[in-house]
């Protein structure tokens, strides 16, 4: 199964709410392609790469767009923890909130 933790849910709309300003389609289409790339997570939990920033081998990511999908191995599930614009620094307060 793959959760997506609040923190994670509010940046999603974040970045659906930005670009619609410009194309309320695309927004739609960013989205909902994020959503359904992390359908399956639970069954191939290590296809994504460490996060570099933390090196914990349960905390993953894979890029997508411009954009990183972090997300946390559990016994059993994947928790989806954050959707952050590339560019961006990670800082693991700021990102993830209280999660870890």
């Amino acid at each position: 199964m793959v959760k997506w933790t609040n923190h994670a849910l509010k940046q999603l709309r974040h970045i659906h709410d930005y670009i619609a300003q410009d194309s309320p389609l695309y927004a739609k289409r960013v989205t909902d392609t994020m959503v359904r790339k992390t359908v399956g997570l639970d069954e191939l939990p290590y296809m994504g790469r460490k996060v570099a920033e933390l090196n914990e081998d349960h905390i993953r990511e894979f890029s997508l767009y411009s954009y990183r999908i972090i997300y946390e191995i559990k016994n059993n599930h994947v928790e989806i923890l954050a959707v952050i614009h590339k560019r961006r620094d990670l800082q693991a307060e700021e990102i993830f909130g209280e999660v870890l």
